[in-house]
C-alpha cells in the first residue's frame, strides 16, 4: 500500500463525505477508494469512518487523523515542490494564499488550508536551513531560497494585516511584494505604519504596479473587491480619454506617475510591474519610468 497516496484518498472522502464523491474527484473508481481506505484502516488497526446509506462522516479518531493528514501532506507536497524548484536552479519562492475563489473564475471550488502563508514561509525557511520539515527530520540538498510573502496596503483593519506582515518576516520572509497600489495616499499611510515598526528595514517591500488598459478594467476591478482600491478620479480619468488606445496609454501614464510619486518613499526596494492582458504595457511603463537603468 502506498501510505501517501491512501492517505490523500482518505482527506478526499471525508472532504467530500463520500466514497462516490471522492472516486470522481480523484478520478478513481469507487471501489478502488473503498479499497484504500480499508487498507489504511486494516494498517492502522482502527476505524476511520463511519458509514451508513446515506452519508460518510469520521469518527473521533478519523477526525484526528484527517488533521494530520492535511498537515502532512501539505509538508510533504511543499517539500516536493522545493527540491523541482532546485532542480531547475530557482531560489526565489513566494509564498501565497492567493485571492478568495468568488474572486476568481471557478466561484464553487473549495478553499483548501492546507497551510497557511506563514507556515509556509516556515516550512521552507526550515527547508532552507537545515532540510527539515516541520517538526521533521532533515533531508539532504533542500534550499538555500529566497523567501518571499505578499502585502495589502489596501486591506483593513490595517492593524491586524501589519500584524501578520511582521509574522511573515518572522516566519523567514526576506521580500515581500504588493498587491497593485492606485492610491498613493492609502499606501502612504500604510508605509507610515510599516516604519514605525521598522518592518522595511527588516524585510524588503517591492510595490506592485499594474497599468490599467481601460475605464471598464478600472471600474470592474473598483467594484468586485475592496482592494486594490482604484480612486474614482483614475477612473474618470480613463474614461475621459476617448478611444481604446488613448485609454491604455492613459493607464500606462498613471502607471508611471505611480512609480515616480512612490520613489519618493524612503526605503522602499522596487517595482513589480504586472500587466497581465497586455506584456507590452508593462515593458513601456519600465522603459517610460526609466526603471533599471542605474
Amino acid at each position: 500500500m502506498d501510505t501517501l497516496e491512501a492517505m490523500r484518498v482518505f482527506v478526499a472522502v471525508v472532504e467530500r463525505n463520500g466514497f462516490s464523491a471522492a472516486a470522481q474527484a480523484l478520478d478513481m473508481s469507487t471501489a478502488g477508494v473503498t479499497r484504500q481506505v480499508a487498507a489504511l484502516e486494516k494498517r492502522l488497526s482502527t476505524r476511520l469512518l463511519h458509514r451508513t446509506t446515506r452519508r460518510v462522516s469520521p469518527t473521533s479518531t478519523g477526525a484526528a487523523y484527517y488533521a494530520q493528514c492535511v498537515r502532512l501532506l501539505a509538508e510533504f507536497d511543499a517539500l516536493e515542490a522545493s527540491i523541482g524548484a532546485q532542480a531547475l536552479g530557482i531560489r526565489n519562492l513566494l509564498c501565497t494564499s492567493g485571492s478568495h475563489q468568488t474572486l476568481a473564475p471557478f466561484r464553487a471550488a473549495k478553499n483548501v488550508y492546507d497551510l497557511d502563508p506563514v507556515q509556509l514561509l516556515q516550512t521552507y525557511r526550515d527547508l532552507a536551513d537545515d532540510g527539515a520539515l516541520v517538526g521533521g527530520q532533515g533531508i539532504a540538498g533542500a534550499g538555500p531560497f529566497c523567501l518571499g510573502g505578499t502585502a495589502a496596503p489596501y486591506a483593513d483593519p490595517m492593524e491586524f494585516q501589519i500584524m501578520r506582515l511582521a509574522k511573515k518576516v518572522s516566519a523567514g520572509a526576506q521580500f515581500l511584494i504588493t498587491q497593485p497600489v492606485f492610491s498613493v495616499e492609502r499606501f502612504g499611510t500604510w508605509w507610515e505604519e510599516i516604519s514605525r515598526r521598522n518592518l522595511c528595514e527588516k524585510v524588503a517591500i517591492v510595490v506592485g504596479i499594474e497599468p490599467l488598459h481601460s475605464a471598464k478594467q478600472a471600474e470592474l476591478l473598483a467594484a468586485k473587491r475592496p482592494q486594490p482600491w482604484i480612486p474614482a478620479d483614475i477612473v474618470k480619468r480613463l474614461s475621459s480619454a476617448g478611444d481604446a488606445a488613448a485609454q491604455r496609454a492613459a493607464g500606462v501614464a498613471i502607471a508611471v506617475e505611480t512609480i515616480q510619486r512612490l520613489a519618493a518613499f524612503k526605503g522602499l526596494r522596487g517595482f513589480q510591474i504586472v500587466a497581465h492582458d497586455d506584456p507590452s504595457a508593462a515593458l513601456e511603463v519600465i522603459e517610460k519610468a526609466a526603471l533599471g537603468t542605474n
